[in-house]
């Protein structure tokens, strides 16, 4: 076998792995905001779940993309873990598609519409509407050109007649179990190393095609593929929230529990599956027992495929609450104190994402980030309360100060971690080849989190100030100045609350005259107050120094206004595209 065929082999499996992304990322992009929308309303009960898992699956032509969608959906609250379970269930039945149209690939000459894919595709990618179209065909062109390539190199290389690799095959007994596990272990492996089923599955339908492998076999490495497949999400989930990691281990339990019932009536499934390709292929006019053996073969294992997920999911669907149990019992939330938590919720690393989802998973980081900052903000609050309470400080009164001032500080380096890693994400999202709207939506993104940042520092310098007062010698505020304080700082909370709701997504009920009729009320009591307070250092009513600490905290209170009318305008903007 020449290096040349080798590579000719290798490049036609990274052709057809490129040809499926593209083909998915295409579809994703076309269909993102209403498989949002399927995915949230069709999943009433378990069984309109596995249905909307199946369908959008096959649609997308990826069951990762489905996977990762649904656990943002259980993320949100938009989905129970029980409907997670059910979705990621059908997306196991719609992924077989694929292998149907490998079947097809490696039996019937498909060539003849490579190239007009092509051409088509590039000239829907030049008309800017339809580019997605386009797209989609030129990762439907790459597929079909990499089964076509795969299917002339297999051919080219005559593995039916290869001694060496004939008899690698023949010196595995197949009616041993023991075989069986081998292959399995491999083709777990081999998903596992290569990072995608398809590409294993065109592998080992090119070695049953040539008549190299025998069915059995074959069908071991398929079992083995779903699997791998499952170990792959597990381990993206490492680095994700409890739910997701228990949406990534109930599927493995799925795939686990299947290939084990399988085990146990493996050679009389097989035989079950065989008659009905034949007894299916006759009815459609075929006659089966003339139809060369190797092609039959890849009908065998995509109907295989498909029989396999279809019954091991009518068994399990019925099991869905006890699977549920098992994974929260598996897996337990850590109970990390809110203070010390600087991981981000909603975005989860690992998972391979479309703008379309990935979008919506840093909104809803936002919106967290946002209530954050108005917990911030009760901090300093609480903060001024305490400090204006003890006139006569104490050991108890300095240490709960202390206490508190530290946790201020801790939001605020929070604040700054959450900027940079949603900026982060949102800059490794905006690598990828995006629509005009949501090149929009990235940007008024990355205004929103710099500017809930601004807030965060706002707060910041507010609790400094308070404590710089309170650890300080000067005088304390009067009686009026705190009123002043308070009701500008009860002033600000309300135009946090505003700001929180709006990101909300209650859109319907929100009014943006609101935000902007806070702001001009706050800067009105601001002119008024420092007025006021160059009067009242005039007519000695207090000092100085106590007057500047004083019109510091009143003007950072403004400032910080200004943030949230600039968060809201931004929101306003996301909310065109």
């Amino acid at each position: 076998m020449s290096i040349w065929v080798i590579f000719k082999l290798l490049g036609s499996l990274a052709l057809l792995m490129f040809g499926m992304k593209a083909m998915s990322e295409a579809l994703q992009k076309m269909a993102g905001p209403q498989l949002r929308h399927v995915l949230g309303a069709m999943t009433t009960n378990r069984f309109t779940g596995l249905l909307t898992g199946m369908f959008v699956t096959a649609s997308v032509q990826s069951s990762t993309a489905t996977t990762v969608m649904t656990v943002s959906f259980v993320n949100a609250g938009l989905l129970t873990l029980a409907q997670a379970i059910s979705v990621i269930m059908g997306a196991n039945i719609g992924t077989t598609l694929t292998a149907w149209i490998m079947a097809a690939g490696t039996t019937f000459d498909i060539s003849v519409l490579v190239y007009p894919g092509f051409f088509v595709g590039i000239i829907l990618i030049y008309m800017k509407k339809q580019r997605y179209i386009g797209d989609f065909l030129f990762g439907l062109a790459f597929l079909l050109l990499g089964l076509t390539t795969l299917k002339g190199t297999g051919m080219e290389m005559d593995l039916g007649n290869n001694p060496a690799v004939v008899s690698f095959f023949k010196s595995f007994d197949p009616n041993s179990f023991l075989t069986t596990l081998i292959f399995l272990l491999l083709g777990g492996v081999m998903t596992f190393c290569v990072q995608s089923s398809a590409a294993v599955m065109a592998i080992t339908m090119l070695l049953c095609a040539t008549g190299a492998m025998p069915i059995y076999q074959g069908i071991a490495l398929v079992l083995g593929e779903n699997i791998g497949t499952t170990i792959t999400s597990n381990l993206a989930a490492m680095s994700a929230n409890a739910q997701a990691r228990r949406a990534a281990l109930a599927h493995m339990f799925f795939n686990v529990f299947g290939v084990i019932w399988i085990l146990m009536v493996f050679h009389l499934f097989i035989d079950g599956v065989i008659d009905i390709v034949d007894n299916v292929g006759n009815m459609l006019g075929k006659d089966m027992e003339h139809m060369n053996s190797n092609n039959k073969l890849t009908f065998i294992l995509a109907a295989f495929h498909t029989c396999f997920n279809v019954i091991n999911a009518s068994i399990l669907i019925w099991f869905i609450p006890q699977i549920e149990k098992f994974v929260c019992w598996v897996i337990k939330p850590k109970k990390v104190d809110e203070e010390e938590d600087f991981r981000l919720h909603f975005i989860t690393a690992g998972f391979m994402k479309t703008p379309e989802l990935s979008v919506l998973e840093a909104q809803k980081e936002i919106r967290s980030f946002g209530e954050r900052m108005q917990r911030m903000f009760g901090m300093v609050q609480d903060l001024l309360n305490m400090s204006s309470s003890s006139t006569n400080k104490n050991k108890n009164n300095e240490a709960e100060f202390t206490k508190l001032f530290t946790r201020i500080e801790k939001y605020e380096s929070i604040s700054d971690n959450m900027e940079l890693e949603i900026a982060n994400y949102l800059d490794q999202v905006s690598d990828a080849h995006l629509s005009d709207d949501t090149k929009g939506k990235i940007r008024a993104m990355l205004r929103e989190v710099s500017e809930l940042e601004s807030i965060g520092d706002s707060c910041f310098n507010m609790a400094r100030t308070i404590s710089r007062k309170y650890q300080g010698k000067q005088d304390h505020f009067v009686e009026a100045q705190y009123d002043h304080i308070h009701q500008m700082m009860e002033l600000t909370d309300n135009a946090l609350t505003q700001m929180n709701q709006l990101m909300g997504g209650r859109k319907d009920s929100y009014d943006v005259n609101r935000t902007f009729n806070i702001e001009n009320e706050i800067n009105n009591y601001r002119n008024q107050l420092k007025s006021q307070n160059i009067n009242d250092i005039n007519n000695h009513v207090y000092t100085y120094a106590v007057g500047t600490i004083y019109m510091d905290l009143i003007n950072e209170c403004e400032k910080l206004a200004d943030y949230v009318v600039n968060v809201v305008e931004a929101r306003m903007r996301l909310r065109m595209h």
